[in-house]
């Protein structure tokens, strides 16, 4: 058990009456990220827009989802997909204004969809106001804001950067300045109290503008060791997220105190929330972010992280719950985002990956809490083969080319099977990012008529997990036989198991039940038994 788990601020009592509080929506929620630059282009310059996304919200009522949360929409400097923002309370002109943003929250609350942004609280742009006043006056407020090492013949300490290298470059005049991620995306010193009052602002800025919420980046992060001291082990994370390796750099315990105060804001907006990206090894750690006064949410990767195996899918979810569960959250469950290759590729590709990524969206839309689904998912898109010319990734650059980066997941939507997939419209200047030749066969209008369509299953086991609360509200219960996983999703009137077989053969499944909704069409049920096929999942209801 983790150590910190002894200094946790609520009590046992607390945290059984998180639980019997009336449920409000985000603990069950299904929201759907949107990568706004790659969603809908309404102006014909080849980028996605705050427009283009408002014209698809009915798509995304008619597909079933709660919210949806998009990536950054702020003024960036360009060098890590908006992840470096310059103004924290505007908008890209790329994407819009803020009336856009406005008219957006709007028309999706007549939708009855939620609208969560991101916000990047650890680092900024390097053309944020503040570095560039810290660059031309070392002595000046600004500095203070970052970290800056004086000049010396090699970097402070042996910290390295997420995207590769170190992570400390030099300033002009010969200083050192911290960055984890790009160098074009300066840490922020959270010691200095200008940065957590400035970002105060921020939170209520998007508030008072309808938003539900806020999708935290690198919520493991802010604070970094006061003394600056070397990590302990070589830059090499576990599958999972970081370790004891990188104690110096993430996870400080003064972070939880800026979660704090931001629960606090956002208890003064109903019907609001906070999720945070915590990428660490061990799942009681990342728990301890989604206490009741802190995050509402912290996102549970290890589905997205684990191979197509049952153990390992069995104990991702065992783990997750009880983490979770200890300090009253939901689970806030994950198989795809804008950071990981596309499920089907991960899972073998072709025939068979897209298989299993039918299985295991039944699967992670059965269990108790929140399901997060990036676009596209729903369409079963592959990993895009993105040319090294047209790349845009820091990582694809800071790596020398060893590692490929994230644009293959941050293809243009297929909306419909005119050149261009209907991304942009007629006449437009190529999109940002190369669209395969094959992706029209993806295409939402193509598979809204398809019965046994990718889309057609999502947008059916949606519409199933709102019918069977027993589905993402139940009690869950893991079990195992041999190649096959199944939980057990207890609710106040039904049962509904979701059985995956993950091996190689046909098995037969013994119920009394009546069969949901299956992934594949191949499922048979005679009396007493159903044959689920290799790669399949079932829901089953057994009242």
């Amino acid at each position: 058990m983790s150590p910190r788990l002894a200094t946790m601020r609520t009590s046992p009592e607390q945290q059984v009456e998180a639980f019997r509080s009336p449920s409000p929506w985000w603990r069950s929620a299904v929201v759907y990220q949107v990568y706004l630059r790659s969603f809908a282009d309404s102006n014909g310059d080849g980028i996605g827009d705050l427009a283009g996304l408002r014209s698809r919200l009915p798509y995304l009522s008619w597909l079933g989802v709660d919210a949806l949360w998009i990536n950054p929409h702020y003024p960036s400097g360009g060098a890590d997909g908006g992840y470096d923002i310059a103004d924290y309370r505007a908008v890209d002109p790329d994407y819009g204004d803020v009336a856009d943003l406005e008219a957006l929250v709007a028309d999706a609350r007549r939708l009855g969809l939620k609208v969560v942004l991101d916000v990047v609280p650890n680092h900024t742009s390097d053309q944020h106001p503040w570095f560039q006043a810290a660059l031309t006056d070392p002595d000046s407020p600004e500095a203070s804001r970052y970290h800056f090492a004086p000049a010396s013949e090699e970097p402070p300490n042996n910290w390295q950067s997420l995207f590769g290298g170190p992570a400390w470059s030099r300033t002009p005049d010969g200083r050192w300045y911290l960055h984890l991620f790009a160098p074009e995306q300066p840490d922020l010193n959270w010691r200095d109290p200008a940065v957590a009052a400035d970002f105060e602002k921020t939170l209520r800025f998007w508030l008072d503008r309808g938003v539900s919420g806020f999708r935290v980046d690198v919520a493991y992060g802010l604070f970094k060791d006061a003394e600056l001291r070397d990590n302990p082990g070589k830059y090499s994370p576990t599958l999972f997220g970081h370790g004891p390796e990188q104690a110096m750099t993430w996870n400080q315990p003064e972070v939880h105190d800026v979660w704090r105060r931001w629960r606090e804001i956002c208890d003064e907006y109903p019907d609001t929330m906070i999720v945070g990206e915590v990428c660490l090894a061990d799942p009681q750690e990342v728990a301890l972010y989604s206490r009741p006064d802190e995050m509402h949410q912290s996102f549970c990767f290890r589905l997205l992280k684990s191979g197509w195996d049952t153990e390992a899918f069995a104990d991702g979810v065992r783990s997750a719950l009880d983490a979770f569960g200890a300090v009253g959250a939901p689970v806030s469950w994950v198989l795809g985002n804008h950071d990981k290759d596309r499920q089907v590729t991960r899972f073998g590709g072709g025939a068979l990956g897209t298989a299993r990524a039918r299985a295991a969206a039944l699967l992670m839309l059965s269990l108790p809490g929140s399901a997060y689904l990036y676009a596209g998912d729903e369409l079963g898109l592959p990993q895009a083969v993105v040319p090294d010319e047209a790349k845009t990734d820091p990582i694809f650059f800071r790596s020398g080319g060893a590692r490929a980066g994230r644009d293959g997941c941050r293809i243009p939507m297929p909306w419909n099977d005119a050149d261009g997939v209907g991304f942009s419209p007629d006449g437009a200047a190529d999109p940002w990012l190369p669209i395969p030749t094959d992706w029209s066969g993806y295409a939402v209008s193509t598979q809204t008529r398809d019965g046994g369509s990718m889309l057609t299953l999502y947008r059916r086991a949606l519409a199933l997990r709102a019918a069977h609360p027993a589905l993402g509200s139940g009690e869950a219960t893991v079990e195992t036989a041999g190649d096959v996983l199944t939980v057990h999703c207890a609710g106040d009137d039904e049962t509904v198991r979701c059985v995956v077989n993950m091996g190689t053969e046909t098995v037969l499944v013994r119920t009394t039940g009546t069969v949901l909704l299956a992934s594949s069409t191949s499922v048979r049920q005679s009396a007493g038994t159903i044959a689920l096929p290799a790669n399949t999942a079932a829901w089953i209801s057994e009242d």
